[in-house]
């Protein structure tokens, strides 16, 4: 059956696939925090300038990985920004405070996420300012879902479930940046993190000999790496992978500093060298044997 694109996808499309003219290995790379379509009425509304709202984003990391589609492998980025809403946190990760109706039932409002004010629709960017000056209507939360994060779940599992039909097996690389400082917030607020953080949920969504390639090609560039902490991988991470079925997922998070200015939001010198490395990680991913990614 042929997808049905509602009109509205058409003409403002919440996500691009970058797809390669032939997928030549069982990954699929996303990047969900790098969109940069803020709607005019959200940026209106908020007493927070442009500059402050993109604090969020995961500044340029569509543009690191952009060598996958001609390696042969499909890149999927959002084109919405983080602020505006996350896809990578359960549907109704929702702050009640927030609203000035009740939530429905099925609202998750007591996460970890949520209490630090960074729920599917966020409370606050990463610097700790408040985004909205009001409250919202939970009918507002609920357009926002089906009209962004609903279509990038949507393609994600497409591309997932055409690359485990193709191979029988599926490497989902979700691609994020971090600051370069813990923010206020967080538990390693004031402190300067790691070059890369890999994320595997503590060892359960991803086989360690796929994370061992990744840490071990980081390290041959000079890059400090460490797993999990301060973050383990977000609802992608989980949700999409189970292992034992063969199919995995990694989160990797590059500290901002590294290629870009982060106060100005702008690349840096050292942007040509971390997508040269990125590249060398891609190269890598690929010649992955299959047999080590299948079911054991």
């Amino acid at each position: 059956m042929k997808k049905q694109i509602k009109p509205e996808e058409k003409k403002n499309p919440p996500v691009e696939v970058l797809a390669p003219k032939q997928q030549i290995a069982p990954i699929v790379f996303a990047s969900p925090h790098s969109g940069t379509n803020y709607p005019p009425d959200f940026v209106k509304a908020s007493p927070l300038d442009i500059l402050s709202l993109r604090k969020s984003e995961d500044s340029f990391v569509d543009v690191l990985f952009s060598a996958a589609p001609d390696l042969g492998m499909p890149l999927l980025r959002a084109l919405f920004p983080r602020a505006y809403i996350d896809p990578n946190r359960e549907p109704f990760e929702l702050d009640p405070m927030m609203f000035e109706d009740t939530l429905p039932d099925y609202a998750k409002t007591q996460s970890s996420r949520v209490k630090a004010g960074l729920g599917t629709i966020a409370r606050l960017v990463s610097s700790g300012h408040e985004i909205y000056s009001g409250k919202l209507w939970f009918k507002e939360a609920a357009a926002r879902i089906n009209a962004n994060y609903r279509p990038y779940h949507r393609q994600l599992r497409e591309l997932l479930n055409q690359t485990r039909q193709t191979f029988g097996c599926y490497l989902l690389v979700d691609c994020h940046s971090m600051p370069s400082v813990g923010g206020p917030f967080d538990p390693d607020a004031g402190r300067r993190r790691a070059d890369i953080v890999l994320g595997d949920c503590f060892s359960i969504t991803c086989d360690d000999k796929i994370i061992s390639i990744v840490e071990g090609v980081f390290e041959e560039h000079g890059y400090q790496v460490t797993r999990n902490r301060p973050f383990a991988g977000g609802f992608s991470t989980r949700h999409y992978g189970n292992p034992k079925q063969g199919l995995h997922a990694l989160q990797i998070e590059i500290n901002r500093a590294l290629y870009m200015d982060e106060i100005a939001i702008k690349k840096n010198n050292g942007m040509e060298k971390m997508t040269k490395d990125i590249t060398s990680i891609i190269e890598a991913l690929a010649e992955i044997e299959h047999a080590d990614m299948l079911p054991h």
